[in-house]
């Protein structure tokens, strides 16, 4: 129930406020998204991977490279899942050089596929071309939710307490991450001729594989000590690679500023407090 409120809710929201407001950078969800990634730095350096450490100790000098080897795991899946779908949505707009298509990510559109609405309006394309650009980033968002959901059941299968610790927080931060991305999937199905209320409620089904990566992340972490390192570290290196590939870039993309840098930094200070007060 906590991850689907964090999944579903998170993008479900994001739906909600692309249909009626339409995506726009805005200052504030900069700063939120830069404070929810200095969070979730926090847990993962101060908890999970401290937890990760305690629970290799029965494999000796192993421990370590364990972690660590599950850590480059977890980083290695969510690039690879978001390179999988940088190769294969860049060729959905047809009309873009995909030589001179921007390898990097300098704009908030190229970072979560938006450009694809863009440039599909730009040419005056058919409502269709508009739809599937919708489509294809809910895809992309639903594929890569699977590892945010890990983070929260490896948390949880450390800490069983339901509304307090590391995973209660972590599904909070998942669901404020999850809502510009929500933004970008809503405007293009709406612009495709989907009706609000269709293009809102498929939004928010692209977070459910959150509650299949949380499931996964419990039991791994329940199987064991291996088991709850080979959690424990996946999903510190997953929620590692979205916080400094995803979250930050986008906060600093929204909002160009030295602000989104010193809201990290509360962030992190806020996590060291929630973890040991």
């Amino acid at each position: 129930m906590v991850t689907l409120i964090a999944g579903v809710g998170g993008t479900g929201l994001g739906g909600i406020i692309g249909a009626l407001f339409r995506m726009e950078s805005h200052r504030t969800i900069s700063l939120l998204l830069s404070f929810a990634g200095g969070v979730m730095l926090a847990i993962v350096c101060f908890d999970l991977l401290i937890e990760a450490v305690n629970a290799a100790h029965t494999f000796g000098n192993y421990a370590i490279p364990l972690v660590v080897a599950a850590v480059v795991v977890g980083v290695g899946t969510v690039y690879g899942l978001n390179f999988i779908i940088d190769h294969k949505t860049r060729p959905q707009v047809a009309h873009v050089n995909t030589d001179e298509h921007p390898r990097t990510h300098d704009d908030i559109d190229e970072l979560i596929h938006a450009d694809h609405l863009a440039h599909h309006r730009k040419h005056h394309d058919p409502k269709p071309a508009l739809f599937v650009a919708g489509v294809v980033m809910a895809l992309a968002i639903a594929l890569h939710n699977v590892p945010e959901g890990m983070t929260i059941g490896a948390a949880y299968a450390v800490q069983g307490n339901l509304l307090l610790g590391s995973g209660m927080v972590l599904a909070i931060l998942i669901g404020l991450h999850n809502i510009p991305e929500g933004m970008a999937v809503s405007v293009p199905l709406i612009s495709g001729g989907m009706k609000r209320s269709k293009a809102i409620l498929m939004t928010a089904l692209s977070g459910a594989p959150t509650i299949l990566g949380a499931w996964v992340g419990y039991l791994l972490g329940d199987i064991g000590q291996f088991g709850l390192t080979a959690s424990l570290g996946f999903a510190s290196g997953a929620m590692l690679y979205i916080v400094f590939g995803e979250i930050i870039p986008q906060s600093v993309l929204m909002y160009r500023s030295k602000l989104p840098a010193f809201f990290v930094i509360i962030g992190v200070l806020l996590g060291l407090c929630i973890i040991y007060l």
